[in-house]
């Protein structure tokens, strides 16, 4: 079993919401360039693309993938897969939507709650959290547990969409 390893302090401001270092040339210290995009496999692939473009995310791209590169980096022989690609608005973070044509979309977890093990959530910021929760309520959405608020600072909760994928919306208040 391998060693989990010593992790290291979290950087100043973390907490604070300030930005990270503007992304350059230089080499990082580790293999990690920049953060491009979170992966979500869909059974319905429209209903998915539908609950984040509510959110304000902006289609980027809409494809079909197959053959030699998706069979040998997915493991599955045969595989054939549509992508949709989101964008925020600010072109800074991406979700790709992915749904299985072959084979065919395994069941998942979901209803999973938070302390189960694995992808729990993908994160926005949004300015207005009780109207993005009151339209995702409006096309049958409902929160996970209630809207919270973090030391005066974040309000924020957890919406679950379709087929299980969870967001985490917060707004910064302080």
């Amino acid at each position: 079993m391998a060693r989990a390893p010593r992790l290291p302090q979290v950087r100043p401001g973390f907490d604070e919401g300030r930005p990270g270092p503007e992304l350059d040339d230089r080499p990082s210290p580790g293999f990690v360039r920049r953060f491009d995009h979170v992966g979500v496999t869909v059974a319905d692939l429209d209903a998915a693309a539908a609950f984040f473009l509510t959110l304000g995310l902006q289609i980027e791209g809409r494809t079909f993938v197959e053959g030699e590169f998706i069979d040998t980096v997915t493991g599955i022989a045969g595989a054939r897969s549509e992508i949709l690609m989101l964008t925020t608005p600010r072109g800074d973070t991406n979700v790709e939507l992915s749904s299985f044509v072959r084979p065919k979309v395994l069941p998942g977890s979901p209803g999973a709650p938070a302390n189960e093990p694995g992808l729990r959530s993908l994160a926005f910021e949004v300015h207005d959290l009780q109207g993005a929760v009151d339209r995702l309520a409006a096309d049958g959405y409902g929160l996970v547990g209630g809207i919270g608020e973090y030391e005066g600072v974040w309000r924020m909760a957890y919406v679950r969409g379709p087929e299980g994928i969870t967001v985490a919306l917060a707004e910064r208040i302080g």
